[in-house]
């Protein structure tokens, strides 16, 4: 994976692959950002479209989860090289698997296989992220580091996910204070980046798979529900790998995960509208998730809209 550390080195990594026809896949709010021949675009995000332009040579994805995700759909589908300029904290792109959402935020399909080439970061295209989102995609992040401790892991993952956590949790309230702080948010995308490496390493467990039940279900942000289903995961996998979540723990200190998902007013699922009698289908949705099915003890449906219920 070739990985540079501002805008400006787009083309030298997009030459180095070969790449001079990307299709673009980005919102309008990223107009002039770059100069360069497009063979096409998708503006529309999420979007669950297919028509790959054929004479596209890459994809280019510039934006957050959704946009990074839409255009991983793309590379899979066409098998061309992808390169990623996140604009939000997600870690989507170190990852070759998808969530295939249509307009309204509402999961239709998933998918792997998207050829991860390049990643562009460039703290400059955060400092205008709004709290909400800014939070939001940090605390999906903590999550990458969290579940990279018990998963699928490595030293090299293990490394990863201590440094992110102890990065995004020392950045995140810094941010929070001073939006336009570029030390803060510097260091808050270092410890995005390190969270989204481990991810793409040792892989997702039981907050994910919640969240994305959750989100897909009811057309809610990744990062908000990240945010309110980290600690109940942790709370469960403390009684099956006590020591990964202690060493997870002390790496955010004197913080906890409560605490940072406060600093986006992310509290309890009813805030997001919601209904309580629709946490069982949820429940037996996040059962049957990869990421649960991925946790050191895979929980049940009942065990699981137990843990919603908590913080219902």
């Amino acid at each position: 994976m070739i990985v540079r550390w501002s805008v400006p080195a787009l083309p030298e990594v997009l030459g180095e692959l070969g790449i001079a026809r990307p299709l673009l896949v980005a919102t309008s709010r990223w107009d002039g950002l770059v100069e360069l021949p497009f063979a096409g675009r998708w503006a529309e995000l999420p979007s669950d479209r297919k028509d790959v332009q054929s004479d596209a040579d890459g994809v280019l994805a510039i934006g957050g989860g959704s946009a990074i995700d839409t255009a991983k759909h793309a590379s899979s589908l066409s098998q061309l090289p992808l390169v990623s300029v996140p604009t939000t904290y997600s870690g989507a792109e170190w990852t070759a698997s998808f969530g295939i959402r249509d307009p309204g935020r509402r999961i239709v399909g998933a998918g792997a296989g998207a050829r991860l080439a390049g990643i562009v970061y460039d703290v400059e295209l955060t400092l205008n992220l709004p709290r909400s989102e800014t939070v939001g995609t940090a605390m999906n992040a903590l999550a990458h580091c969290a579940e990279a401790l018990y998963g699928n892991r490595t030293k090299r993952s293990d490394e990863l996910a201590v440094e992110g956590a102890r990065l995004i949790s020392q950045s995140l309230p810094r941010v929070v204070d001073a939006p336009h702080d570029r030390d803060a948010r510097t260091e808050l995308l270092q410890g995005a980046a390190a969270a989204g490496e481990a991810l793409g390493l040792a892989g997702l467990a039981l907050a994910h798979a919640m969240a994305q039940a959750l989100g897909g279900t009811y057309g809610l942000p990744h990062g908000a529900m990240n945010a309110l289903t980290l600690a109940p995961a942790l709370r469960y996998n403390a009684q099956v790998v006590p020591d990964a979540v202690a060493r997870f723990g002390r790496a955010i200190e004197p913080r906890s995960v409560e605490d940072l998902a406060r600093l986006g007013g992310f509290d309890r699922l009813r805030d997001f509208g919601i209904p309580e009698d629709g946490l069982s289908a949820v429940a037996e949705t996040a059962a049957g998730r990869m990421g649960n099915k991925r946790n050191p003890r895979p929980a049940t449906p009942a065990e699981i809209e137990e843990l919603l219920h908590g913080i219902f």
